[in-house]
């Protein structure tokens, strides 16, 4: 039979093998309480470790889980245009591999996903060390002051973004960066939720104090070419 889903949640993994069987966890937890039907989409962004053999392990022990394997490692903006891509749901969510956040988080985004088109988490009481929190923040306050799209967490990999905006909004490495603004130069309404952060307790950070700052000087440029270059229209009537 046929599960009519609402909610496809994508997960990039690159070299996350040690994360993967408690994440595989806790989303098959999350998915036997939500309050909303959904599924998961992992996308392997070319591992080099056992991360691809265990995501295919954990997929065939769930009917509710799926994945893509990409050829080569290209980038958070590369996996999750590639998950974008393949959803077939009202809804497409994102959370990271590290389970800094928890899937359980989601409920609270979905109660405001009918009236925004992206729905963001605020990670309250981060546990990330102090290196970490203030590269964040200072890339934080820049992309802000560019942007200007009014979102005090960017960077927080928790998201639910109306799949119909999403398969809309443009595409370029990067982009990840400013998934808030780009929502808003297509016209939607974005809506900050806070929601729980934790240690990463395994793995390796993916970023670091110079591709933070540099990564956002750099994709600042490519988004500012793009916003001031954005077609967006409306039809009003056809004959």
């Amino acid at each position: 039979m046929k599960i009519n889903y609402d909610l496809t949640i994508i997960v990039p993994v690159y070299n996350e093998e040690e994360n993967l069987s408690r994440l595989g966890q806790e989303l098959s937890a999350f998915l036997n309480q939500s309050k909303t039907k959904a599924k998961v989409l992992f996308v392997n962004d070319g591992s080099t470790d056992y991360s691809a053999s265990l995501i295919e392990s954990i997929c065939g022990n769930n009917e509710a889980f799926n994945f893509i394997h990409l050829k080569n490692n290209k980038g958070l903006s590369t996996a999750l245009k590639a998950g974008i891509d393949q959803i077939d749901t009202k809804f497409t969510g994102y959370i990271d591999a590290d389970l800094q956040t928890s899937p359980a988080d989601f409920d609270k985004l979905m109660e405001f996903a009918d009236d925004f088109e992206m729905v963001t988490g605020i990670r309250i009481n981060r546990k990330d060390n102090l290196l970490k929190r203030l590269s964040s923040s200072i890339a934080n306050s820049i992309r802000r002051s560019v942007t200007r799209d009014g979102v005090s967490d960017t960077g927080c990999p928790l998201k639910i973004i109306r799949t119909e905006t999403a398969k809309r909004i443009p595409f370029f490495n990067g982009m990840h960066r400013f998934l808030p603004a780009l929502v808003q130069t297509d016209g939607g309404k974005v809506k900050e939720v806070p929601v729980n952060h934790y240690q990463r307790l395994a793995g390796k950070s993916k970023y670091y104090l110079w591709n933070r700052l540099f990564g956002t000087i750099v994709d600042l440029c490519a988004f500012c070419w793009m916003k001031r270059n954005y077609i967006r229209y409306e039809i009003i009537s056809k004959g």
